[in-house]
């Protein structure tokens, strides 16, 4: 169809206007926003880009062809459409979870295969704390991690069907559905003598000689992409990706490293440090808008539980 034209359909009174069909997705973003009364804090909620969330409201509100929200001084309220909308939405909403439940409890799992996608510095929270404690409940249950270069690869996998879950940092575009679990703290590892003040200020990472994962790597990816939203150039004093020799390079005085609080160990003789204001990186399950397997169901609650 090309652009400017109308698609028409059949119905008992003839030939109408072919209108395409809403998605749970596009509900899910109305609702919240009524919820929250901004659609910026309704995307924080759903852990999705803000202007995926706008761009999927305004899309139904053409499709519908009614206005859903008014502005009203910083945020938005609901319209009389819109208010019937986002009732009828809620009972919709409510009876596909309920559905899901109900998919989910039928399914034991026995037998079933679980995929999920990490990258590389997600991978250990898989394999050495969430995956090792799930096979316990489900020893029937085959789990694949599908090994993933940066958090594109990530998304891509489980778009394309390859993994039923993916572990990643929040937020993810909107065409991905986001489960927040754990937030974790990066903090500053360093050899003793270095003097910093503790907690250390953001700007103090600006020149500093840090230990590095090696350039190309989805480590290092993360790394530069964590300096550069605070604003920070650091100077790279050892580029590497055996990641059990950095904290030896730090001992060795050769420079500090960046880490996540939860992943460690073994800091005798080196100081650890907070930042100020603390850096955090939220992490969540991802998945695409479709139904999933009653053991990937099962994962996603346990893996909330674990948080």
């Amino acid at each position: 169809m090309s652009p400017g034209e109308s698609a028409y359909v059949r119905d008992r009174s003839g030939l109408v206007p072919y209108r395409r069909g809403m998605n749970l997705r596009q509900l899910r973003y109305v609702v919240a926003t009524a919820d929250h009364g901004t659609m910026t804090s309704a995307a924080q909620a759903l852990y999705v880009a803000q202007p995926a969330l706008s761009r999927a409201i305004r899309e139904l509100e053409r499709e519908l062809g009614v206005e859903l929200f008014a502005r009203s001084g910083r945020g938005v309220v609901l319209t009389v459409p819109g208010e019937a909308i986002v009732r009828q939405a809620r009972i919709a909403l409510e009876a596909t979870d309920a559905i899901e439940e109900l998919s989910a409890a039928r399914g034991s799992g026995r037998g079933a295969e679980l995929r999920i996608a990490a990258t590389p510095t997600l991978e250990p929270e898989l394999t050495g704390r969430l995956l090792p404690r799930f096979a316990r409940d489900q020893p029937a249950v085959r789990v694949r991690v599908v090994r993933c270069e940066g958090r594109e690869a990530v998304g891509a996998a489980v778009r394309a069907g390859r993994a039923d879950l993916a572990i990643t940092d929040l937020p993810v575009p909107g065409d991905l559905s986001a489960h927040p679990f754990e937030q974790r703290e990066v903090v500053l590892i360093s050899p003793p003598g270095l003097r910093l003040r503790d907690p250390v200020p953001l700007s103090a990472l600006d020149g500093m000689r840090l230990v590095m994962p090696a350039p190309g790597t989805a480590r290092r990816a993360e790394m530069d992409a964590m300096l550069h939203r605070v604003g920070a150039t650091a100077v790279p004093a050892v580029e590497s990706d055996e990641r059990s020799s950095w904290l030896g390079w730090v001992r060795a005085g050769m420079g500090s490293l960046l880490w996540y609080r939860n992943q460690v160990e073994d800091t005798e003789g080196l100081i650890v440090r907070s930042f100020l204001p603390p850096i955090t990186r939220t992490i969540g399950l991802v998945h695409a808008h479709r139904p999933l397997p009653p053991v990937a169901r099962e994962f996603l609650a346990f893996a909330k539980g674990q948080g």
